[in-house]
């Protein structure tokens, strides 16, 4: 049984747009399987559809130039409409100003296009491909679609009766889904040992073609050593010197280490939420790892936590993603709140003229505990909300006229 992408009803929506589906995301996250299902679902609508990859040796002629391409899927489609899908567009030079010239070309084609992430993907055909495209990122598979997965889809539509009626269930998944995260070859795996073979594998795979391949870095030990470092500090504000220091690497040579794995789609950066520039840090990030599985095995822990007291950075992690996914469409930002006197709340959805403070406890909450920290910010803001987001706990409390919601976290999903 495949694991249902929930991105695939976007990109089905997106197909009469004349604008390019461009697909990004960390490598082996299921872009060719989803462009692959795409594929399958037009052709069952008697679509004319044509498939090549930058992988395939066989195919690269293909892409030497424009007309090349265009005499190719010619060949397949005469003149008439047809859907063109190119994965792996990273491997192309200069591919941004290929694929802007094709697309002014005017053709009957819809393009559907994948690629993994490359300093060349996310910067230079973003640029070049301006109004021309709508991009769709694709993260590794979701606690949502890992819990409908090995469920079998039997609870789909009715998720919340099922974490409230099989609530330890629920609660081994979310632990599976902790300490292996969202692969999809890795979630395919039935035991440990073949999950750390594959998950061995993915990342191996990373640091050669993206990063000694393709981004040309030389200190490939050194940039290893800085992600070991950054899973071990998720959720902490980031200290260039101090990573300088350890790496034995110039500040300028961390940052441009820390955007790329930015931007190949292995971390995010977090920015802070101040007002107060005096007594609140304005400046330094803090990051979280796009998949957990990965973040865990470098640095030796992949699969091997067995209690919920061992995973609070994890579960953090966790939330700020669910909160991501919760935010992407309606225009809000996401930061973290820290003041020189220590206080601190892991998150602030920001909504402009609203903010929401979301403190995060990876426990079974028993009672309507409030951190100091949390106060300290009501207080100061007098948000008309915050959350509790907990692994059971559902209720209300008021401070003032800030009303506070304990979450459960498989509500966020």
């Amino acid at each position: 049984m495949p694991i249902k992408r929930y991105l695939l009803d976007d990109l089905k929506t997106h197909l009469p747009k004349k604008e390019m589906s461009l697909i990004v995301g960390p490598r082996q996250a299921g872009k060719t399987t989803l462009m692959l299902q795409l594929q399958e679902y037009l052709k069952k609508k008697d679509e004319k559809t044509l498939f090549l990859s930058l992988d395939f040796e066989r195919d690269m002629p293909n892409f030497t130039t424009q007309a090349a391409l265009l005499d190719r899927i010619r060949l397949e489609f005469g003149k008439q409409k047809g859907h063109v899908f190119i994965d792996e567009i990273q491997r192309k030079e200069n591919a941004g100003i290929f694929l802007k010239g094709l697309y002014d070309m005017q053709m009957p084609y819809k393009f559907i296009i994948s690629g993994s992430g490359s300093v060349e993907l996310k910067e230079k055909v973003h640029e070049s491909l301006a109004g021309r495209k709508r991009m769709f990122e694709l993260q590794t598979v979701s606690l949502r679609e890992f819990i409908n997965y090995k469920t079998g889809y039997k609870y789909e539509d009715k998720l919340n009766k099922y974490f409230s009626i099989k609530k330890a269930e629920s609660l081994n998944l979310l632990m599976e889904y902790l300490n292996f995260g969202g692969y999809p070859r890795v979630i395919l795996e039935d035991t440990r040992s073949e999950k750390l073979k594959t998950i061995d594998e993915i990342y191996r795979s990373y640091i050669e073609k993206d990063i000694a391949y393709l981004l040309k870095v030389e200190r490939i030990d050194a940039f290893g050593n800085m992600i070991r470092i950054l899973a071990g500090q998720i959720g902490n504000m980031i200290n260039l010197n101090e990573l300088s220091s350890t790496l034995g690497i110039s500040v300028q040579t961390v940052r441009n280490y820390l955007a790329y794995a930015e931007k190949t789609f292995i971390v995010k950066r977090l920015t802070p939420y101040f007002r107060n520039i005096r007594k609140e840090i304005s400046k330094s990030p803090v990051l979280y790892f796009n998949d957990l599985g990965l973040r865990n095995f470098s640095i030796g822990q992949f699969g091997r936590y067995t209690m919920l007291s061992e995973m609070g950075f994890l579960f953090q992690g966790l939330v700020y993603r669910l909160l991501l996914e919760k935010i992407k469409d309606e225009g809000s930002t996401l930061h973290f709140w820290r003041t020189k006197d220590r206080a601190e709340v892991d998150f602030v959805i920001n909504r402009g003229e609203q903010v929401i403070p979301v403190e995060v406890k990876c426990r079974e909450m028993k009672d309507k505990a409030i951190a100091r920290s949390l106060r300290g910010f009501i207080s100061k803001y007098n948000p008309k909300e915050a959350w509790v987001v907990n692994i059971s706990l559902k209720d209300e409390e008021k401070i003032g006229q800030t009303r506070i919601k304990f979450i459960p976290v498989f509500e966020l999903i």
